[in-house]
């Protein structure tokens, strides 16, 4: 830890709680943050990890409706199974609550009150879609309608899922409620806004200038959004579920829940320091103390949230830390498809619990090698069983059942006295101590893909040290070659134990007690006296089981019958290819010029949550491309993408940004946009023929 930090705070991203958690949020946030946190306390380091659920906004209102319950109701029913989850997985949270709770409503109430009384806020009146009958505003997703584009009557106000078109609910042919069924009118209403753009030299300079050691992913989205010009953005919202907004005349308004949800790590701070102010001490010095380092840790869709408006809040109320780095990762795929809670294409925590007892080490070992920490990454069920089978229990899990299994065999279970080392011994423990080196510098560093890469080949070394002496052949003629080499091997059979307590904590723990173990401490890792000569030894017991195809087979089918499920229900639903459009003369065709571009930059268009502004290199020129993506893909995703482009579609500006030309994409059977790209890569302005 940098010497002007006393303490370390980290913070995970609040899970929605409108569903289960599944290995996408894992792998992402839950997983590393966990790792991490169990590194600084083996360091005997002041720490403190705050979860909680995020339990307002319009899809839990939704949903409520859709099953005939209140919000609340949906809420309770996920926090108590998410928190439940989370114990089970051994995330190691010091304090896991919600934002529905009593003491962060009225602290988060509390904080916009100040910034209102201190003129920190816009007030603006805007025109939004009004349903008469049932007496309130309505939310994009409470629209329907007929879509413009192709004329599917039951579209969304914020898309279509027929033809996958992003939408506006003014948008719509003949727009309908769907509270009450009635057409909506346009009414004025007035919300107040957090002026970002008043911001925006100050954070320039602290993120830009001051923290150039960020993600290359966090860095880069953060200078996309502030080489352009920030906005204001509505800090409250017209709806009955959530925090009411606390000032004169804004009656039926809440607040936005981008405001509410990331003060919710701050109320669950004070909450847990006022149930145990004796461990934990005063929230402010979590906060407000400068010597406090605070850590977020979150997934690529949050960058903006934790990186410029949350810091803005703060720097907006005063007195709060901000923090020193947001290790965000990338997202997690299923199986080469994009996890989706809609599609049900995820593999569910609760799930895996039940299916899978007492394997939570498994996928935590599994996702942390497959972190998406710098690009998008995979998780397939194969991988999974491989892992297990040729890393977890071929390596781990037999080098330690051996040298237990061995002391019992030839000293009675008791740890043997060591002899004289030989030169081997002697490399053997400092190629042990260099690995030991590695794990801490890439823990620091937040790699926690190669962290557990490394400590693995601590296991290795341990399996060849064991192959190599072959302890059971020299029982026939040396037993005091045998003590040594047992000495050693269960030395570090212990210092595994520690190695992998941050990262596997439920078979570290077996482990421990396998070997008799105190508490452990990094700052003991790499020593040779961990064990005491004479000390007794648990019976083995296997760290790991091999898993067989059928049982990995079995979930590979339960996709494939999700995916079955999805595209049965599309079709229901009328899904159909769009039809064919008028024939065309081939004169016509030829006049279209379709070549392949890259992607060189991508950023979203301000005051617009559907616009994505393109630089695309097309072998002619760089031009620049607005396309109506933004909310289908994030300005990473799209850097670097080869595309098929129209470049002889005549110039049109999109809030005053001149477009030339336009990218080409599919939709799959949910209407969601699909890149398309070359097989191959190929050079620039290569024609489609």
């Amino acid at each position: 830890m940098d010497r002007k930090f006393k303490r370390t705070l980290v913070t995970s991203a609040l899970p929605y709680a409108n569903g289960p958690v599944h290995i996408g949020h894992l792998a992402g946030v839950y997983v590393p943050a966990d790792i991490y946190v169990r590194y600084l306390r083996l360091k005997g380091e002041e720490v403190l990890f705050v979860g909680g659920s995020d339990e307002h906004g319009v899809p839990i209102t939704i949903r409520a409706r859709k099953e005939g319950i209140t919000p609340q109701d949906v809420v309770d029913r996920y926090h108590s199974l998410i928190k439940k989850s989370f114990e089970e997985f051994g995330i190691s949270f010091d304090i896991y609550s919600r934002t529905t709770s009593e003491t962060h409503h009225k602290f988060a109430a509390e904080w916009f009150r100040k910034l209102y009384d201190e003129g920190k806020l816009v007030e603006e009146t805007t025109t939004q879609l009004y349903d008469e009958e049932a007496g309130q505003f309505l939310a994009d997703r409470y629209v329907t309608g007929e879509c413009p584009h192709c004329h599917n009557e039951h579209a969304y106000g914020d898309q279509c899922e027929k033809c996958g078109r992003d939408l506006s609910p003014t948008e719509l042919i003949n727009p309908r409620s769907t509270i009450s069924g009635s057409t909506p009118v346009m009414k004025e209403t007035k919300n107040w806004y957090l002026p970002l753009n008043q911001y925006q030299d100050w954070l320039k300079q602290w993120i830009l200038e001051e923290h150039k050691e960020w993600r290359p992913n966090v860095y880069g989205q953060c200078k996309s959004w502030l080489d352009m010009d920030l906005q204001p953005r509505a800090m409250t919202r017209d709806l009955d579920w959530g925090i009411p907004v606390p000032v004169e005349g804004a009656e039926g308004k809440v607040l936005y829940v981008w405001f509410d949800a990331p003060i919710g790590y701050v109320s669950n701070t004070v909450e847990l320091c006022a149930k145990d102010p004796a461990k934990w001490g005063s929230w402010q010095k979590w906060w407000q103390d400068d010597t406090t380092r605070l850590v977020h840790f979150i997934g690529k869709d949050n960058i903006v949230f934790h990186c410029l408006i949350f810091p803005v809040m703060m720097k907006a109320h005063g007195g709060y830390i901000l923090p020193d780095n947001v290790p965000s990762n990338e997202f997690l795929n299923l199986e080469d498809d994009k996890i989706s809670t809609s599609r049900n294409w995820a593999v569910w925590l609760n799930e895996y619990l039940e299916e899978f007892p007492g394997k939570q080490d498994v996928l935590r070992y599994v996702l942390t090698a497959n972190a998406p920490e710098t690009k998008d990454n995979n998780f397939t069920w194969k991988d999974f069983q491989a892992r297990n089978n040729n890393e977890l229990v071929a390596i781990f899990g037999n080098f330690v059942n051996r040298a237990v299994v061995l002391t019992h065999k030839y000293f009675e279970g008791r740890v043997p006295a060591a002899g004289e080392w030989t030169d081997y011994d002697r490399a053997t423990m400092d190629e042990f101590l260099g690995v030991k080196a590695t794990v801490e510098e890439y823990l620091d560093a937040f790699r926690f893909r190669d962290a557990q890469k490394e400590v693995m080949n601590l296991a290795r070394i341990g399996n060849k040290y064991l192959a190599d002496t072959e302890p059971w052949k020299l029982a026939k003629t040396d037993m005091g070659r045998v003590a040594t080499i047992m000495n050693l091997s269960l030395q570090i059979a212990a210092n595994l134990a520690i190695a992998f307590e941050p990262f596997l904590p439920f078979s570290a723990a077996r482990l421990r007690r396998m070997l008799h173990m105190e508490a452990c401490r990094w700052d003991t890792l790499g020593r040779t006296d961990l064990l005491a000569v004479g000390q007794a030894l648990e019976p083995a017991e296997l760290l790991f089981e091999k898993i067989e195809d059928s049982v990995v087979e079995a979930q590979v089918q339960k996709l494939l019958a999700t995916k079955q499920a999805n595209e049965a229900a599309a079709q229901a639903a009328g899904w159909q290819p769009e039809p064919q459009a008028a024939d065309i003369a081939f004169e016509d065709f030829e006049k279209l010029d379709i070549r392949i571009g890259t992607i060189l930059e991508a950023k979203p268009v301000p005051k617009t949550d559907k616009l994505m502004e393109l630089l695309v290199d097309t072998g002619l020129d760089r031009r620049t491309i607005v396309s109506g993506v933004a909310a289908s893909f994030t300005p990473e995703e799209m850097v670097g993408r080869q595309v098929p482009v129209l470049m002889n579609l005549a110039p049109r500006k999109f809030r005053g940004i001149e477009s030339r030309g336009m990218i080409l994409y599919a939709t799959d059977a949910q209407g969601k946009y699909v890149l398309t790209s070359p097989a191959k890569k190929v050079p620039e302005g290569s024609g489609l023929k």
